[in-house]
């Protein structure tokens, strides 16, 4: 079992820049992909970004690539989203997973999941 945390997220505004972290606890966080996915308000959760369990192969989403990067610190069980050049459509909340199996791309396919953190950004 892992559980999941997100934080700081927050309002910012347009072409600004907002760190998320996701801190694990339970099982070595080391043996899970990890990545994180967005929802906005009327829409589905969608893909952003995944890592893989020792941090060498990344994966974007074609909306985000260029402007967000995921990494991961293992010694600290946490993975991190930083987004720049932010644009209101990133507007939503944002959820940290983990899987030990899993599809890039494919929220079913994680095992866990944070409880998300609210990213709003303002035109």
């Amino acid at each position: 079992q892992v559980q999941l945390v997100e934080s700081g997220g927050g309002l910012v505004q347009a072409g600004g820049s907002l760190s998320v972290p996701c801190a694990a606890s339970g099982r070595t966080f080391s043996s899970y992909t990890a990545g994180w996915f967005r929802q906005a308000p009327g829409k589905e959760r969608e893909f952003v970004a995944t890592i893989t369990r020792s941090g060498s192969n990344t994966y974007y989403a074609d909306s985000v690539k260029g402007r967000f990067t995921i990494s991961r610190d293992n010694a600290k069980d946490t993975v991190y989203l930083q987004m720049n050049s932010l644009k209101p459509e990133d507007t939503a909340v944002y959820y940290c997973a983990a899987g030990t199996t899993v599809t890039i791309g494919r929220p079913h396919t994680y095992d866990y999941w944070g409880q998300g953190t609210q990213v709003t950004v303002s035109s």
